[in-house]
């Protein structure tokens, strides 16, 4: 029998797609953390982690053990705030977000929900989105506002296959900081290897060092409403647009009001 401290660490070790990320977030050590998922592979009999060269992935065995971990910790955490009498009096929603969603959709959503229905309680986090999904798989989070470039596959490859609704197409131009997560920065099509001098994740940063003279940026054009004072924005034209298109996930149960309500509030915005 799994005990809650492994089925947290399983659950960790999905959102974080490695062992020593897993670690790093719960304040173990990587050797804590392989013996527990050793435990908990020997107690279910069967392989539950595929240690690939890019990270660790969930066998279909183990997503079905996750699946139920999410069921237990979340009862867990629910009783622990009946003993404790911190039970919310509002609906809580944990939205994950892009990375330029939360200048360009978050602020309109969130404003949105508090006129139509202010005893929704919405936190938010920042991600890429394969750390979101990961996230979304993992129970961490309940929602997902994710982006898709061409030819826009599927979100991910896991079962259950996620519950996701098509927001609106937008042209996007990015630069792949990684195999898989594409972000902003250098037009494509550009002739040699781009001269790169600064690398950041954050849009302020970028914005600001471009106000500064240091250099150029692409923007998706919902940016353009919150651009600081020294920066001109430029369309070029002449050239195909990538349409890259914007996705609100969730596990594919039945919605809870909650639920249906910040999906609304997000696709209105966006």
């Amino acid at each position: 029998m799994a005990s809650n401290a492994s089925l947290r660490v399983l659950r960790q070790i999905a959102e974080s797609g490695s062992f020593t990320a897993a670690a790093a977030r719960l304040g173990y050590t990587q050797s804590a953390v392989s013996r527990q998922a050793a435990s908990l592979e020997r107690s279910a009999g069967t392989a539950l982690f595929e240690r690939r060269s890019d990270g660790v992935r969930l066998t279909p065995a183990g997503l079905t053990v996750l699946r139920h971990a999410r069921t237990i910790l979340d009862s867990v955490a629910v009783a622990e705030r009946e003993l404790t009498g911190t039970v919310p009096r509002n609906e809580l929603v944990r939205l994950g977000v892009f990375l330029s969603a939360g200048a360009v959709i978050l602020p309109g959503a969130l404003g949105r929900l508090a006129a139509a229905d202010p005893l929704i309680t919405v936190t938010t986090r920042e991600g890429t989105t394969p750390a979101l999904i990961r996230a979304l798989r993992a129970g961490s989070i309940d929602l997902a506002v994710l982006t898709s470039r061409p030819p826009h596959r599927p979100s991910d490859g896991e079962s259950p296959r996620l519950h996701v609704d098509e927001l609106v197409d937008v042209p996007w131009i990015t630069t792949p900081s990684s195999s898989s997560e594409p972000l902003l920065g250098v037009w494509p099509g550009l002739p040699g290897r781009p001269r790169v001098l600064h690398s950041a994740r954050d849009w302020l940063t970028k914005l600001q060092l471009v106000a500064g003279g240091f250099g150029v940026t692409t923007v998706p054009s919902r940016l353009s409403r919150v651009l600081p004072p020294g920066v001109i924005l430029l369309r070029v034209e002449g050239v195909p647009p990538e349409i890259r298109r914007i996705l609100v996930a969730r596990l594919p149960a039945s919605p809870t009001r909650a639920l249906a309500a910040v999906t609304r509030a997000v696709v209105s915005t966006a």
